[in-house]
This record gives structure tokens, sequence and C-alpha cells, in this order.
């Protein structure tokens, strides 16, 4: 089967299968799609950080199997975690789309600001009470300061 023919999640044409890294190949990478600068830092990188380490005496030798195939552990379920999420967005109907683009629409207008009543002293921003607090006569005003 070539990736054309897949399956409907295969998002990587065949042509372009076979210009794909060995390491994304190999792991059988459909949705992350690592470049080959990033396919070495996975392995190589990962492997040279092992042995650095076990040349440190920080850890066994067999860091230098165990980090990158643990690395390699980590991508495969990156990729299958965004699987997952191109699936599930996918289920959503577009009116669902729809509504929460609606939603996450910046808002233009004027805001009630009435944090400025309890930071600057002294400032009475409107006369009308704001519900759960005392009404404007009942904030103390701070006394005028006393020269020396």
């Amino acid at each position: 089967m070539t990736g054309a023919t897949r399956g409907s999640w295969a998002t990587v044409v065949a042509d372009e299968e076979r210009y794909r890294p060995l390491y994304a190949r190999v792991l059988g990478l459909r949705f992350v799609n690592p470049g080959g600068v990033l396919c070495f830092i996975f392995f190589e990188g990962s492997v040279a950080l092992a042995a650095l380490l076990a040349l440190a005496e920080l850890v066994t030798w067999w860091a230098v199997l165990v980090l990158p195939a643990t690395v390699a552990v980590m991508v495969k379920l990156n990729d299958l975690v965004a699987a997952r999420v191109v699936r599930s967005a996918a289920l959503v109907p577009d009116q669902e789309r729809d509504r929460f683009r609606r939603q996450m629409e910046p808002a233009i207008g004027t805001a009630r600001v009435d944090w400025i009543r309890h930071s600057v002293p002294g400032v009475v921003v409107s006369s009308t009470p704001v519900p759960g607090e005392p009404p404007p006569s009942a904030i103390r005003k701070p006394a005028p300061p006393t020269a020396p």
C-alpha cells in the first residue's frame, strides 16, 4: 500500500514518502513531519547526550540504548496524540465550529472600570453604587496632607 492509498488519515503523499528522513519512516510518523535536522537531533543528539553522560559516569552505558529509544517513543506518542486531535476535530460539526469562531471573535465596546475606585485613593468614579460594595458616600477619603 502506498502513502496515497493507505487510508484517509495518511497525510504524506507517496511521492514525498521516499524523501522523508529515515527516522520518520522507521517510526511510521503520519501527522508529525520532522525535517532532517530535527531527526538528526532526535536520534544522533540523544545518542551523543547519552554517551557524554555515560563518559561522565552519571549514568550507566545502558543509557546509550535507552535514551534514543525513549526519545523515539515520545515522538511516536506525540504523533498518536496529533492523530487523535485531528480525528476529534473532524467529528466537530460545521455548525459547532462556526459557533466557536463567533464566540472567539474579539468584542469591541466599553467596559466598566471599578478597580480604579480601590486602587487610587479619594477617586470616586461614579455616584451609582455597585452591588456588594458600600455606597460612594461611605468610602473614606484620605485626609489632606499636613505640612511639617
